[in-house]
């Protein structure tokens, strides 16, 4: 069956139409202050260690959290990070760790629920008045230095929040596997700081953070 000329144009000009539609309304992402930055930052030791006992159901564990903020209109991530502590990082360098095979960053958005916002600025003044606190490595809550999602929590239950209202949860820590055995990675790494497991010590995690009800992920930069 031949088409005619006029017939072939018609159509030609449909699909140059459908695809400009389509290009005009794909969105690019935009982050908001006070986001949360979820990473899946990398596969040493203390990393997997991390993920081993704290790993959940869900499609994706992290290992770390951090939380987006703007200085000078330029965009950074408000951190707690190993031999750095507490930290103002730049968010192109914070989105270069640890990429995919696809050369992709391992890096999840979620954004607080609307009840949070006036709680933002002093929530990220917190953290910025703790830059170049010592990391806590140790995983202790009621010492001076704060290791990742410690520092994102603080950020928030040291507000006039109602404590059911504090958007994370805290929990007995456990360095044991499914046996009830702490894992041999995590008996060598207090070994090697002389410190004993803290066992059952009130913390948080990033997994713990990212199953929270109050919020809502918005991007996967894996995805972009």
């Amino acid at each position: 069956m031949k088409l005619s000329i006029k017939l072939i144009t018609s159509i030609l000009l449909g699909l140059l139409v459908l695809t400009n539609c389509n290009n005009n309304t794909k969105t690019t992402f935009k982050l908001k202050e006070g986001d949360l930055l979820f990473q899946n930052t990398g596969s040493d030791k203390i990393d997997n260690a991390i993920k081993d006992v704290t790993a959940t159901a869900a499609a994706k564990n992290y290992s770390h959290v951090g939380i987006a903020m703007q200085k000078n209109n330029k965009w950074f991530v408000l951190e707690a990070i190993p031999k750095q502590g507490v930290c103002i990082t730049p968010i192109a360098k914070f989105l270069e760790r640890n990429k995919n095979k696809f050369n992709k960053s391992q890096t999840t958005v979620a954004r607080l629920d609307n009840y949070y916002k006036p709680y933002l600025k002093k929530a990220i003044n917190y953290g910025i008045a703790r830059v170049n606190t010592p990391y806590d490595d140790i995983f202790l809550w009621d010492d001076t230095s704060y290791y990742c999602s410690e520092l994102v929590y603080k950020m928030f239950s040291t507000q006039n929040l109602p404590k059911d209202s504090i958007p994370f949860l805290t929990h007995p820590m456990t360095f044991n596997d499914s046996s009830g055995q702490p894992l041999t990675s995590w008996v060598e790494y207090y070994n090697a700081r002389n410190q004993p497991i803290p066992e059952g010590i009130k913390g948080t995690n990033p997994n713990l953070m990212a199953s929270s009800t109050h919020i809502t992920f918005v991007h996967d930069y894996e995805n972009e």
